[in-house]
């Protein structure tokens, strides 16, 4: 019963996170200006983490009952999201204010920088919820 909890619960954040991913982020950028762009995304984006702090919560809930090693990769998929939306987003956005009023090459660089950091993060929840999935499902 714990898992079938773990596998609906880490499926709908995994699910969630690919079609922002894939859906999403490149829809924006083809139908709206770069300003309407980025005030969309500034606006989704701490809620878009607030969702996957919520989930990750119920998640580890369940995990901490039936499966240490999900509790302790829903822990650090927690804490990316709490890191991504108190930490990185605001760094990404000053950094991305100031390339934009210095386009500095500098500024543009630190920008990259900090959204490279944000897509590794997401990719490595993405895989840690895979990994839950599977071992959800191992019937070895």
């Amino acid at each position: 019963m714990y898992a079938l909890i773990i596998d609906i619960i880490v499926s709908l954040l995994l699910g969630s996170m690919v079609f922002f991913a894939v859906i999403v982020a490149p829809t924006v950028f083809q139908s709206l200006t770069p300003d309407q762009a980025s005030n969309f995304l500034r606006t989704i984006f701490p809620r878009f983490y607030l969702w996957g702090i919520a989930f990750s919560i119920a998640a580890l809930g369940v995990c901490v009952f039936h499966s240490p090693k999900g509790s302790v990769l829903m822990s650090l998929i927690l804490i990316g999201f709490i890191y991504s939306r108190q930490i990185l987003m605001p760094k990404i956005n000053e950094s991305r204010d100031a390339y934009l009023s210095s386009e500095s090459a500098e500024d543009k660089a630190r920008f990259d920088a900090l959204h490279r950091r944000s897509v590794i993060i997401n990719v490595a929840q993405m895989l840690m919820l895979v990994t839950i999935i599977i071992a959800m499902n191992d019937v070895t």
